[in-house]
């Protein structure tokens, strides 16, 4: 047959395969990590001042758990006493100093100056959409919690330059009468001002 030498076989023992030690470890390690995260969440999301009990759901259909029930036990258990939240309300406005309340409105205040001029050179839809402007402003300045001492001044002059507003959309509106009606709202923005110290 062939004179070539043939290599000799022999049995040999597979290479083990390798440990899946680590991957086991590792997703037993994300489970554990997985419910740990639930219970949080679980424990921050339930109400604190106590949990409803359970029988006591504020649903209207009848349950069987409803019908009181006399246990065998020795025993009495005590009933959880319900525990009262306090009822918190909110501590008093702090009245503003004048210099405080003045910073607040400024703005509001400028704005109303620098609104009107524009009004009295505009016409139509654009000084209407103005007028809308210095309408919402004046609401923030009433929405504004004005010192005492000033108070019943700022509530007067405001609801006078609110009247004075809606006159200038009335007046932009039938096209006529705009320049006095500019002038009177001007004239009421600066006693809000004057009231004010600006």
């Amino acid at each position: 047959m062939t004179d070539e030498q043939q290599p000799d076989l022999r049995w040999a023992p597979t290479d083990p395969t390798p440990s899946n030690r680590w991957r086991i470890w590792l997703i037993v390690g994300l489970i554990v990590a997985g419910l740990v995260v639930a219970a949080v969440l679980v424990f921050l999301l339930l109400p604190r001042g106590g949990s409803p009990d359970p029988g006591a759901s504020p649903s209207a259909s009848p349950t069987a758990s409803a019908s009181p029930s006399v246990s065998p036990s020795s025993s009495p258990t005590a009933a959880p006493e319900p525990t009262m939240t306090p009822i918190t309300t909110p501590p008093p406005p702090v009245d503003p100093t004048v210099e405080a309340f003045r910073g607040q409105v400024q703005v509001y205040l400028d704005d109303a100056l620098v609104g009107l001029d524009i009004v009295s050179e505009t016409s139509g839809d654009e000084a209407l959409a103005v007028v809308a402007t210095l309408e919402a402003d004046a609401q923030r300045l009433a929405e504004t919690a004005a010192p005492s001492t000033i108070a019943a001044e700022w509530g007067d002059a405001l609801g006078t330059y609110a009247q004075r507003l809606t006159d200038l959309r009335d007046a932009v509106d039938a096209g006529r009468g705009v320049p006095a009606a500019v002038d009177a709202a001007r004239d009421a923005a600066e006693t809000l001002r004057d009231i004010v110290g600006l």
